[in-house]
């Protein structure tokens, strides 16, 4: 037997490294081994919530095998050196083209898009080429070019926000209500003038999962340029329902069909099946997109054009876009967002059966529905009671006020990512049942300072 007093019953948890704990705040002075520092950052995110159960986020959470394989393969490309990796730029240029093509563009290969960060950088991109065209047209006609605004539904993602924030736009937000939940062309004429740079349709409320009738918004500026002459373009921030009305709502209407729409987004790592950091805009054809918008670059050897308001950024996650495309093609796609609306719609089912809640939408867009606490159920306990319950079983589903004008409302949401099969689906309806039962036994109110009960109007 030996007798070597390096070796320990337990060598890992016995370094020096992990017997004492290191500085959070300032780097450490000395090195410390791979496995040893691997060891403490992987302790350490052992605290956070498992992805798989995280019903609040749009992001992917699953892709398989071969697409971390690829993932592995090309992390340290470095999208922007186009010239340096010529292939992975080529790829991007095919995912925005196959983009335009599934989103009906007139003339795919004559269209402009890029490849983003997110959502929101495509958003900020869109929202500035809506701005610069309006500009020139406003300064070719010699009228001024000041105080542009956008209008959009109170419900809008965030970004939207930035955006005018960060580039001097007034944002004009119509009020959602419980006759029209979301931006549906109603009383849009009086949002709308002649500094209106453009309108933003959303495919996918953040809050509800509802999709806006971009149709019916069209309908509505036509109807406004007959009447005064503007003619106002459409942004649909199709974030998640543009990966899935092409395959689940294939006649709805609400693409480049309609030719009032000028640009669209889409994240790639929501409904785009990928892991985080990429996300898509395209508009209609390249016209629309403004040439001083566009940056010359040359770099590492290359002149390049680029649209971006990032500048090194990785490219794997293009070509794990470029993977699902093929690996899944359109009848993949199709049947990934099937069983996800499936899961979701027998989820809304089910929780619009129980006595204790009221659905507000049924996941028949994209697979995310809400729901609201029944009139008169209780006063013992709130959505944020039994958000709360069922965090202590790992689920994560947020509970939150609706917007403006129905702020007083509060809804709880869950999002069905590809991941969530029926036998989770099940799994979290028992938990929610179970937390119901619980919280209804209560004998006296939780203390539930500051939070607004769902059924208050």
């Amino acid at each position: 037997m030996s007798s070597d007093p390096v070796v320990s019953v337990n060598p890992l948890f016995a370094r020096p490294g992990e017997t004492r704990s290191v500085e959070r705040y300032r780097m450490p002075v000395d090195s410390m081994l791979p496995e040893t520092a691997y060891q403490i950052v992987h302790d350490e995110i052992m605290l956070d919530g498992n992805a798989r159960l995280n019903l609040a986020t749009f992001v992917g959470t699953w892709m398989d095998e071969y697409a971390a394989r690829l993932y592995v393969d090309a992390f340290d490309k470095n999208i922007i050196d186009k010239d340096e990796y010529p292939q992975t730029a080529m790829v991007e240029d095919r995912c925005w083209k196959m983009l335009a093509e599934l989103w009906h563009a007139p003339e795919p290969q004559q269209t402009i898009g890029t490849s983003t960060v997110g959502s929101s950088e495509a958003c900020m991109l869109a929202g500035l080429a809506l701005k610069r065209r309006w500009q020139h047209a406003r300064r070719t006609a010699g009228k001024s070019a000041e105080r542009p605004n956008l209008v959009m539904s109170s419900a809008v993602q965030v970004v939207w926000e930035k955006f005018c924030n960060y580039w001097d736009v007034e944002g004009r937000y119509v009020p959602i209500s419980e006759e029209h939940k979301t931006l549906d062309g109603h009383d849009l004429a009086s949002y709308v003038d002649e500094n209106t740079i453009g309108v933003v349709a959303v495919l996918g409320v953040t809050y509800t999962g509802m999709y806006e009738p971009v149709k019916e918004i069209a309908a509505a500026l036509d109807r406004v340029q007959q009447e005064s002459g503007l003619d106002v373009p459409v942004h649909v921030d199709g974030a998640s329902g543009a990966m899935i009305a092409p395959f689940l709502q294939p006649d709805l209407e609400w693409d480049f069909q309609l030719e009032r729409v000028h640009s669209i987004n889409t994240s790639g790592h929501k409904y785009g099946l990928v892991y985080p950091g990429l996300g898509w805009v395209v508009w209609r054809s390249a016209d629309l997109l403004p040439e001083d918008l566009v940056f010359k670059v040359s770099y590492l050897g290359g002149d390049m054009p680029t649209f971006a308001l990032n500048f090194s950024r990785p490219g794997a996650q293009v070509l794990l876009q470029y993977y699902q495309f093929l690996r899944l093609g359109r009848t993949g796609y199709r049947e990934v967002q099937a069983a996800s609306q499936s899961a979701a719609m027998y989820l809304a089912q089910e929780i619009g059966g129980m006595d204790a809640f009221e659905l507000w939408n049924d996941g028949s867009d994209i697979p995310v529905f809400a729901w609201r606490l029944a009139p008169g159920h209780t006063i013992r306990w709130t959505l944020y009671d039994l958000s709360d319950r069922l965090r202590l079983k790992g689920w994560q589903v947020p509970a939150y006020p609706m917007p403006d004008s129905l702020a007083d409302i509060t809804v709880q949401r869950i999002v069905v990512r590809n991941g969530l099969g029926m036998d989770l689906a099940r799994a979290l309806l028992d938990d929610i049942r179970e937390a119901v039962d619980y919280l209804d036994r209560l004998q006296s109110p939780l203390p539930s300072e500051g939070q607004t009960s769902g059924f208050h109007h």
